[in-house]
């Protein structure tokens, strides 16, 4: 088995369609037919579902799919490691929370000592990004902590004080059983505080809505539709605008840490290093800021 084969068949698995892979990698579209039965052949097992208008994965062809994916990306990394090392390139693929308030200081200083990595970023809630940095869609990514699992390790980055923020300045736990909750979607960290402070107060909220970006949520709240939980510096312009209020949370639910994950076992590039070592400098800085 090559790995070539291996890009034919997600090629293939990706469009459904021989001509359509075929198309994509400037092969002759026997070639490509050639290839995935051969691939068949050597696996002994039916990879697709074929009908009139393409080719659907079966089973076997899904196991295959998450093999390859798994066996590809190992190679890619493999080959990142032999880059020169203080000129790190490639893409470095991250996942982050949008309210984050080191981020934008980590990314532009990082993108200004290395140029030559162009940065992914995908925005998600902890529980989404997690699972994305464990089967090795991401590099890495900003979620919130503590995480423990054994594939798993982290980099401390920030830690915040989260705040209830409604439209009004006054607010009372009754509230919530009046009006509704905006939050991020389940695996939200800020929304499990939120929900665990609830079941301990044996509060039932009357309404969740879940909304995917930041910028949703806040023009909901300041719209007087209902109030949210975030990190206090996350609101920090539009309370001193006047816009919307804080209010505390207890402990212990109020404090938050902001931790950069990876793959343990994962290849640690000169790319993903060079990154994690930006992390600690800025966030590091910060801190030394803040005690001054």
């Amino acid at each position: 088995m090559e790995l070539n084969d291996l890009r034919i068949f997600q090629s293939v698995a990706t469009h459904g369609s021989i001509s359509k892979a075929a198309l994509e990698l400037s092969y002759v579209q026997s070639n490509v037919t050639a290839r995935i039965k051969l691939l068949e052949k050597e696996l002994q097992t039916p990879l697709f579902h074929r009908h009139k208008r393409g080719m659907i994965l079966n089973t076997e062809g899904k196991r295959l799919l998450e093999h390859s994916r798994e066996i590809l990306s190992k190679v890619e990394e493999m080959k990142r490691s032999f880059q020169d090392k203080s000129n790190p390139s490639g893409i470095l693929k991250i996942g982050i929370v949008e309210t984050v308030i080191a981020l934008p200081d980590i990314l532009s200083s990082y993108h200004n000592k290395y140029p030559n990595v162009e940065l992914s970023l995908k925005a998600g809630v902890t529980d989404l990004l997690l699972q994305k940095v464990i089967d090795m869609k991401l590099d890495g990514a900003f979620v919130t902590g503590p995480i423990r699992h054994p594939l798993i390790e982290q980099v401390e980055v920030i830690q915040e004080r989260l705040v209830l923020v409604t439209k009004g300045n006054t607010f009372s736990m009754e509230d919530i059983t009046t009006k509704p909750l905006l939050l991020y979607n389940k695996g939200c960290g800020y929304r499990g505080r939120l929900e665990s402070w609830m079941k301990v107060e044996g509060i039932i909220p009357k309404q969740i809505m879940e909304f995917g970006t930041f910028g949703t949520i806040m023009g909901s709240v300041a719209a007087g539709i209902g109030i949210t939980i975030l990190p206090e510096s996350s609101v920090t312009d539009l309370v001193t605008g006047g816009t919307v209020f804080c209010h505390d949370v207890p402990e212990p639910y109020r404090e938050i840490t902001t931790i950069f994950i990876r793959r343990k076992d994962s290849l640690l590039t000169s790319t993903l290093q060079c990154f994690i070592d930006e992390i600690v400098a800025r966030t590091g800085l910060e801190q030394e800021e803040s005690l001054e």
